[in-house]
């Protein structure tokens, strides 16, 4: 029985290092390198020596760390060692190969005066671009540290009870709602608004998830997903670490490279959880050889959690077709709507049970209506949604429109919540707090409807494009247009750009494809005419090579970024 009353979340890590000591705590899973088994006694007496080395280099309770390692074994107590000295962890992306230094520097800094960042650490081969950073006097870093470098098996660890006590000391001030980490919310680089979150809603956060989800000892999490984001972190790090049970971390990069990686550590450590975002269920279809998963099952994992808003029908359908013959239940197609600014989860489907599909009139839901499709429905007038579960039971929906009225059941407006596991400022942000948190109500900028005690969310009330009167979500149209051959699924950015002349917007699409140029008039054709099976008209059709688009640290191709550089661009072959 797991005692939830501790009042910081170091502390309950070192209740699991006295209770469990030798249970795995984190297998670390690396494709190259082989894997390492952390229990939770060789996690924490690893972490106190990086304490005393982090604490040798001048870092103090409520300083602000940030993490930028790579999939490395030594990453985690590193992280614990953070939290048990009292500091706040704020884990960032490592830079891809591709993403220019100056690029990152300027993004980092950015990050760096927004979060109030005091210090970096990191790995020596980011010194040259991170070291320039300190001499910047509006970032206020104190200093560069490189973990990985400490000659860690030269302290003392004899002097482990000392340690030990110097960190007890420092968590006995520690107050159960002061910040134990930062979460950045997804966003370009530089531009991520930091969310803080306090131990006691991160662990009240779990305690009711972890219900939700019917955790129990039995069950073991796998994950690819990047730890500097909140799915990654909250529900797929810190919910396993915090309830005591395994966690298997595998390299993202990894993954990308070989996707099949993720179905042979579920078959072979026996994972039951995972969670994904839309992305990775046609990304795993499309790009995993049968030949090479013949030999894995599935039959151990019970809820593979969808948590991309919006849910795609089509997504499910193609995971489960491919992967059924490895005895993937239908009922583990489970889903979930979270905010970084929630802690993690708002909604969830319950555990057992397949997130519910409804098909509804689709010229009706271009005017925010939602009317249930019949079976004699014409098939090009159906739109599929899928729930994304449930309203957690300490956390409200409701749906608004314009007006800020609440509206009914099957109406579409703007997701607003309420949650015991909100957050409560967004750091050194007070005009962005208060834009989105108001009377104790947090606005989403998310679009959605209820029905039948289930949240449905179908995209960003940013997005929406107001298209000859009718409401179009840009999503609707990037799936039919991945549908279209030739085209890259899942790499395709629609947007609307005003037309005054017109007196409404005009529809444009980035798309990715690896054709010759000479096929590029067929491709666009084919495009318009998808497009116009759903009663769409595309104005204009940008095609460009794959991986053109830029990406969001969430993993998905950027919208506004993406609209501005087309725009820019195209704007500078015409001057």
């Amino acid at each position: 029985m797991l005692d939830w009353n501790t009042k910081s979340i170091p502390d309950r890590w070192l209740n699991l290092a006295q209770k469990k000591p030798d249970d795995q705590a984190i297998i670390h899973w690396d494709a190259i390198k082989g894997k390492r088994v952390w229990s939770y006694n060789g996690l924490i007496s690893t972490a106190l020596l990086y304490t005393k080395f982090l604490t040798d280099n001048a870092v103090k309770q409520n300083d602000v760390c940030a993490i930028i390692i790579r999939h490395n074994p030594d990453f985690y107590p590193i992280y614990f060692a953070v939290g048990l000295i009292g500091a706040i962890p704020a884990i960032l992306a490592y830079p891809n190969s591709r993403l220019h230094a100056d690029k990152f520097r300027h993004g980092l800094s950015g990050m760096a005066t927004h979060s109030g960042l005091d210090w970096i650490l990191t790995e020596k081969e980011l010194e040259d671009i991170v070291t320039p950073l300190v001499s910047i006097e509006k970032n206020k870093i104190k200093g560069i540290i490189y973990p990985l470098t400490s000659d860690k098996d030269n302290i003392e660890s004899s002097k482990h009870d000392d340690y030990l006590k110097a960190c007890n000391a420092i968590l006995s001030t520690a107050d159960k709602n002061s910040p134990f980490l930062l979460q950045h919310s997804s966003g370009t680089t530089g531009l991520q608004k930091a969310v803080v979150l306090s131990h006691h809603a991160i662990t009240s956060h779990i305690q009711e998830y972890s219900s939700v989800l019917g955790i129990s000892n039995s069950d073991k999490v796998v994950s690819w997903l990047p730890l500097y984001h909140d799915m990654g972190l909250i529900a797929a790090f810190h919910l396993p670490l915090i309830c005591g049970i395994p966690t298997v971390q595998i390299d993202p990069f990894q993954w990308v490279s070989m996707p099949e990686l993720l179905i042979e550590v579920i078959s072979e450590e026996g994972g039951t959880i995972t969670w994904l975002p839309n992305f990775a269920y046609d990304f795993m279809s499309d790009r995993i050889d049968q030949d090479d998963i013949r030999q894995y099952n599935l039959k151990s994992l019970r809820m593979v959690i969808n948590c991309s808003e919006p849910i795609r029908a089509e997504s499910h359908e193609k995971f489960f077709t491919k992967f059924a013959s490895l005895g993937l239940q239908r009922s583990s197609l489970s889903s979930c709507y979270a905010l970084a600014e929630a802690t993690f989860a708002v909604t969830q489907t319950l555990h057992g049970k397949e997130a519910k599909k409804l098909n509804v009139n689709r010229n009706l839901f271009s005017k925010n209506i939602v009317e249930v499709a019949t079976p004699q429905s014409a098939q090009d007038n159906i739109r599929s949604c899928v729930s994304s579960g449930k309203v957690l039971p300490s956390c409200q929906v409701k749906i608004i429109d314009e007006d800020n009225n609440e509206l009914q059941d099957k109406k579409i407006g703007e997701i607003v919540i309420q949650s015991t596991s909100l957050f409560n400022e967004y750091r050194n942000a007070p005009q962005k707090t208060n834009s989105v948190l108001k009377g104790g109500w947090f606005y989403t900028g998310d679009m959605g409807f209820l029905l039948d005690d289930e949240c449905y969310v179908i995209g960003r009330k940013d997005n929406l494009i107001i298209y000859a009167g009718k409401n179009i979500h840009p999503e609707d149209v990037e799936d039919v247009i991945s549908e279209v051959p030739h085209v890259i699924p899942g790499r395709v950015v629609v947007f609307g750009v005003d037309k005054v002349e017109l007196g409404t917007q005009t529809i444009c699409a980035i798309v990715e494809t690896n054709v010759d140029k000479d096929k590029y008039k067929d491709l666009k054709g084919n495009i318009k005419r998808a497009c116009m099976s759903i009663d769409i008209s595309i104005s204009d059709i940008y095609l460009v090579p794959t991986r053109w688009l830029i990406k969001s640290s969430s993993g998905k191709p950027s919208r506004n970024v993406n609209r501005d550089r087309i725009l820019r661009y195209e704007h500078e072959e015409q001057t």
